[in-house]
């Protein structure tokens, strides 16, 4: 029995999508190569991958179930010409309820969906610069997260706006996940603010590798995206940073350093259940749900 593999090296894609859902798949394809041919042997691209938009009369007459998706059908022709694992950060995909989804697609080196995630947590914000989001109007959020097995262990899936919710990143650690995966369309402003920190805490937090690939620049619908994909790693270093250009971002991973954090920070085995009181006589207004 061979040996199990004892490091691999990772491709992030970072792209710029547009309107246009077959230029996108055509701009990922080239990216896609670009990675496998520079060694990468699991390859991540971003949230949105074929296509970025928000207006819904725009939308909708682009999407198309998983099943009749010609994008996804010739991603995954790609991945079994290449031997590598794709993972699709997420598509733009009409649900089984019909109602469109944001989905994660991870895809192996034989072509076939071992896995896929449907975002859980929907960006609904209003970032007070004129910039304001509320993609539960276009989308139907996910409920279960998904932890997928890969050669070099256990692949926590998450998208985007996740990553600002820690309870997620630990539940999939504790369900075994050595990564953890962040495709993002993270804009610029909250980019610029808390996407470093926010991605060495959950790496830290989680003690897991964090693969992160980015959309970055302006897009046709207007909004702007930070890049900066990011290879992180247990210990909350960068391995690999992106610009905002589209680009390849390469990162050798050596699962040898996930067990060292492991063993000398054991912070996933001390966990303890705990209640909440409150001091006072009246408890604090409820954070607004």
């Amino acid at each position: 029995m061979p040996d199990a593999p004892k490091a691999f090296r990772v491709g992030l894609v970072q792209m710029c999508s547009g309107r246009d859902v077959k230029k996108n798949i055509a701009a990922a394809t080239a990216l896609i190569r670009e990675a496998a041919a520079g060694g990468a042997e699991y390859i991540q691209t971003p949230e949105m991958t074929n296509i970025m938009e928000l207006d819904r009369e725009r939308l909708l007459p682009a999407l198309r179930a998983e099943g009749d998706d010609p994008g996804l059908t010739q991603l995954r022709f790609l991945a079994r010409e290449l031997g590598v694992w794709l993972h699709i950060g997420s598509l733009a995909l009409l649900g089984e309820a019909g109602k469109p989804v944001n989905r994660s697609l991870l895809i192996s080196p034989a072509g076939a969906i071992v896995a896929r995630y449907d975002k859980i947590h929907m960006f609904d914000v209003d970032l007070g610069n004129g910039e304001s989001y509320k993609e539960s109007a276009n989308y139907q959020a996910g409920r279960e997260a998904v932890i997928a097995t890969m050669p070099w262990g256990q692949l926590g899936m998450t998208i985007c706006y996740d990553l600002r919710f820690p309870q997620l990143h630990r539940a999939l650690a504790k369900g075994g996940a050595k990564f953890i995966a962040v495709p993002a369309a993270f804009t610029k402003p909250t980019g610029i603010a808390h996407w470093h920190t926010l991605l060495r805490a959950r790496a830290i937090e989680s003690q897991c590798f964090v693969f992160a690939a980015g959309q970055g620049g302006m897009h046709e619908n207007g909004r702007e995206t930070f890049g900066h994909s990011l290879v992180i790693s247990p210990w909350g270093e960068v391995l690999a940073e992106a610009g905002v250009q589209p680009s390849v971002t390469f990162a050798d991973v050596e699962l040898q350093r996930l067990d060292d954090v492991r063993r000398q920070v054991p912070s996933l085995r001390h966990d303890r259940p705990f209640d909440v009181i409150y001091a006072g006589e009246t408890p604090p207004n409820e954070v607004a749900s």
